[in-house]
């Protein structure tokens, strides 16, 4: 029998696997509860591989085939949903500690689905169909999700431009900027100034504005033509994390109403790293 997880024998293995053998290995990591339920060629079917390659992909780490592999993750499936069904922790145990904070961010990106107005996404996407180019500006709590959304737009062929929130950086950006681009702001906590007086420059130079924001009471979302907000209602660390789950949604709105741009950006992606594949 092959030693330690399926987890940590993947991890292990992955700098020397094959392409085809690291994608399957990130999907079963990244989405191990879909694997567990899967068939061998269902789950080739969504790594874009033959069911051949995820037998020899189970060999790899040492089991008998993809049954002997996937018998171990559906142990873990099951024993996390045992767990689940227990009886809630001691609030003075770490366990306890870490289920109040899941349920916590749990309940703010719930309140946040309940109340959303789906008219500002709306306008936004709009917005991002005929824009030119993008100029991406956050707070330092919301660069990661500026990132995100970068690549989200990049997705779907949409040409997006991350800057630093620092005085320099924005003038010079918005001094090449044109009619037709769009100026998208992501401000999670409002700490920030810049952000609100790039969002006035940009519309005095006739670019349009977009914000995603902890509130709507922020100075940005004042000044910008667009307007997401976190509904947030009180001083919470956690409007970050909202912030990037509002981004993830605007991420998915793009897919789903650009599904064409984003299947030819695919394509055109998957063609170009074969022949990069190809160059020694």
């Amino acid at each position: 029998m092959p030693s330690g997880t399926y987890a940590d024998r993947i991890r292990d293995a992955r700098p020397r696997l094959s392409k085809s053998f690291q994608r399957l290995a990130d999907y079963i990591l990244n989405s191990y509860v879909q694997a567990a339920l899967l068939t061998a060629s269902e789950l080739a079917h969504e790594v874009n591989v033959d069911a051949a390659t995820v037998v020899r992909f189970a060999q790899t780490l040492n089991y008998s085939g993809f049954p002997a592999l996937q018998d171990e993750i559906k142990a873990r499936v099951l024993q996390e949903l045992l767990l689940q069904q227990q009886d809630e922790p001691s609030a003075d145990t770490l366990r306890g500690l870490a289920d109040r904070a899941y349920k916590n961010l749990g309940d703010d990106i719930e309140r946040t689905r309940r109340m959303m107005d789906a008219a500002p996404l709306e306008s936004l996407l709009a917005v991002l169909a005929k824009a030119k180019r993008v100029f991406l500006a956050s707070d330092a709590a919301a660069a990661p999700s500026g990132r995100e959304l970068q690549r989200h737009l990049r997705d779907v062929g949409i040409l997006a431009h991350v800057l630093r929130a620092e005085e320099h950086e924005l003038a010079t950006a918005l001094a090449v900027a044109a009619e037709g681009d769009l100026l998208l702001v992501l401000d999670a906590y409002n700490t920030t100034p810049l952000l609100a007086q790039a969002v006035v420059q940009a519309k005095a130079s006739g670019l349009q504005s977009a914000v995603v924001v902890g509130a709507a009471s922020y100075e940005a979302a004042r000044k910008a033509d667009i307007v997401l907000e976190v509904q947030r209602q009180e001083a919470e660390p956690a409007v970050g994390v909202v912030l990037a789950a509002l981004v993830h949604t605007l991420g998915q709105a793009l897919r789903w109403r650009f599904p064409e741009r984003y299947k030819e950006v695919q394509t055109k992606t998957d063609k170009v790293l074969r022949r990069l594949a190809r160059i020694p």
